[in-house]
């Protein structure tokens, strides 16, 4: 299995629509991950993502196709040290080590890249995968905020894990 991170690209279109619309991946993202995942939402987001420099969002390939996405979100203000991560991964993938993988690498890019010395991300306390994955990336658990998020109508923990520049 060939797995590598690269920019999005117009040529990922149908890929992306193709599996990024599951309702399984919309469930474990905020809400602005759309379900049902149309063609108009990926060619928005693949425009956006094409946008910036340097890049920020990911594709993850899988054997020459684009099967996942990964992102580092710098954030602004007094929060401008750190970057929130974030990524998705086709069902069709699940349990293959891909994600862990993918979250490695951009971790990697994330601190040469950017000045920003924490990365931090917020799976849902349902997801044990992606708490899982994060782990297994050198993340650790800083925080758990009781009741603090609302998805599908259903209160839950935020969960905040982190890996600093000096730990990676």
């Amino acid at each position: 299995m060939n797995i590598k991170l690269r920019p999005w690209a117009s040529a990922d279109l149908n890929s992306l629509v193709l599996h990024a619309n599951n309702p399984a991946i919309a469930a474990n993202m905020t809400d602005g991950f759309p379900h049902p995942y149309t063609t108009a939402a990926a060619e928005k987001f693949i425009e956006m993502a094409m946008s910036h420099r340097p890049v920020r969002l990911f594709a993850i390939e899988v054997d020459g196709e684009a099967v996942g996405g990964i992102g580092i979100h710098p954030q602004t203000d007094i929060m401008r040290m750190n970057a929130e991560l974030g990524y998705w991964l086709s069902a069709a993938y699940w349990g293959k080590g891909i994600a862990t993988y993918a979250v490695k690498e951009m971790v990697k890019y994330s601190f040469d890249t950017f000045e920003f010395d924490r990365i931090f991300a917020r799976p849902f306390p349902q997801n044990i995968a992606s708490q899982k994955v994060l782990e297994n990336a050198g993340f650790v658990l800083e925080a758990r905020i009781k009741s603090a998020i609302i998805k599908n109508n259903t209160r839950m923990d935020e969960l905040i894990y982190a890996i600093r520049k000096e730990n990676k």
